[in-house]
């Protein structure tokens, strides 16, 4: 079962999937340095709360009995604690890590303490937990002397995250909301252009199918868009060849229609002659034998006419050696040779031309069959084929009475027939039409001129040109 791929959805899936990608992929990103930058601020809080810490420490007694000694209260914490959703717990270490003041039951410094290069005090800063609660640990080492004892003190500030998560859920919201802003834009953007560029697309879709189904007249390409005038060129010339290919059609069924109904209504009469008895047995059949042989060849060359057609359409066609397809064509017409007893003379070389056999075998009967059908009984018929570097000329050479004015006025036209011309030599006017044809499918030429010799005309010379194949394709060297 198939599906119909629809252009539109294609262009807005494909631009607006990756730009949701996008989005989500830099909305992440922007919360994330949205809180470090809360981070960032908030640390220098936890700093500067550490350092009012150090301020309020001394050192009391000398040598081994020195120890540190704070008067800080915890209420004058309070003017640091942003609001009351955040609160502050601190821990003060003397020198030995006794405890000095705060909260006993602070969690100890971490013994591995990343490297903080944000401020140049000594003061490391970290996620931590305590009473079940997520915080925000700040740890300085403050040194603290007197005149007579100095040392290091551990100062720890521990602040929860109420605060700082609210900071991010209203960032994250406010980034989302902006996002989501401007994908709504963008997605409204890309709809309109989509819409507009699709537009010709539609157009063309909805006048063919406007079309009679016998419009085969070519698209308007004055409005359509750079991009799909490849497309329309190729369907206008799609459509001139199947108007020529109905065109061909038509002729023939007419053509046929006529052509043929005149052997049937003569042979119909033939028939009924006979069972009158109007003529004897023996007459009447050959007379009937004589209209079903005409037919018959009316019937091939119509065929081989329509046949013509297809070589048209076809592009991709064998490589055939032409000089081998007339001398065939020479040995199945040598009985009618031989009837009207011709000199004649065949002169032919190797000639490979891109073609069927077949189209070059009916080209070269119908030449040589219309000469010998022209020609005196007894006369001089001449044949031959020579080529150059790029064409390859056949010639028939007759010595009938050549081609009348009247005819020559009609020439490769259907059913072009000279009416002056004995009856023996009448056919149905359809030989030339097909070698024309053959001819200009492969792409060469054809003549027929009328010789002449002490100014009367002594013959008919037909010559045909086709292009030689390409070497490479025959495995000659030029």
């Amino acid at each position: 079962m198939s599906t119909t791929l629809s252009l539109r959805r294609t262009l807005l899936l494909g631009i607006l999937l990756p730009l949701f990608g996008f989005v989500l992929v830099n909305t992440v990103v922007l919360y994330r340095q949205a809180l470090a930058a809360a981070d960032t601020a908030y640390d220098r809080t936890l700093l500067a709360t550490a350092k009012s810490l150090s301020e309020q420490l001394s050192v009391i007694g000398e040598g081994a009995d020195a120890h540190v000694s704070s008067t800080l209260l915890y209420s004058a914490l309070e003017a640091f604690e942003a609001d009351n959703r955040s609160r502050i717990f601190y821990r003060v270490s003397g020198f030995r890590g006794e405890m000095v003041s705060g909260f006993e039951d602070l969690p100890p410094p971490r013994t591995s303490l990343p490297d903080q290069k944000i401020y140049s005090a000594l003061v490391h800063f970290y996620d931590d937990s305590y009473r079940g609660m997520p915080v925000r640990m700040a740890v300085l080492l403050q040194p603290v002397a007197s005149s007579v004892a100095q040392g290091m003190t551990t100062i720890q500030v521990a602040e929860t995250l109420e605060l700082r998560q609210t900071l991010a859920r209203q960032i994250l919201v406010d980034t989302l909301w902006r996002q989501a802003a401007l994908v709504v834009v963008i997605v409204l953007v890309v709809v309109f252009v989509v819409q507009r560029a699709t537009r010709p697309v539609r157009s063309i879709s909805q006048a063919l199918a406007r079309r009679n189904e016998n419009d085969l007249s070519p698209l308007p390409t004055d409005s359509a868009p750079r991009e799909v005038l490849p497309l329309l060129e190729a369907t206008n010339q799609h459509m001139q060849r199947l108007s020529e290919l109905l065109a061909h059609q038509k002729r023939f069924v007419r053509d046929t229609s006529h052509q043929l109904r005149t052997p049937l209504a003569v042979l119909k009469t033939q028939v009924q002659s006979a069972r009158r008895g109007d003529v004897p047995p023996l007459q009447a059949l050959e007379e009937i034998g004589h209209t079903v042989d005409q037919a018959t060849e009316l019937a091939n060359q119509m065929l081989a006419l329509a046949k013509v057609e297809q070589l048209r359409q076809d592009k991709d066609a064998p490589v055939v050696d032409w000089g081998e397809v007339v001398r065939s064509v020479a040995l199945e017409l040598a009985p009618l040779i031989a009837d009207r007893s011709l000199d004649f003379s065949l002169d032919i070389c190797s000639a490979p031309v891109r073609s069927h056999a077949w189209a070059l075998k009916e080209l070269s009967r119908n030449l040589l069959h219309n000469a010998i059908k022209h020609c005196p009984p007894g006369s001089p018929l001449a044949v031959t084929l020579h080529r150059d570097s790029r064409t390859v000329a056949l010639s028939v050479s007759d010595s009938g009475p050549g081609i009348s004015p009247a005819l020559r006025e009609r020439l490769f036209q259907p059913f072009a027939t000279d009416h002056g011309a004995p009856p023996s030599s009448a056919g149905s006017g359809l030989g030339l039409a097909i070698c024309q044809g053959i001819v200009q499918s492969i792409g060469g030429s054809i003549g027929l001129d009328n010789r002449l010799e002490h100014g009367r005309v002594s013959g008919l010379d037909a010559t045909v040109r086709l292009p030689l194949a390409d070497p490479a394709d025959t495995g000659e060297q030029e």
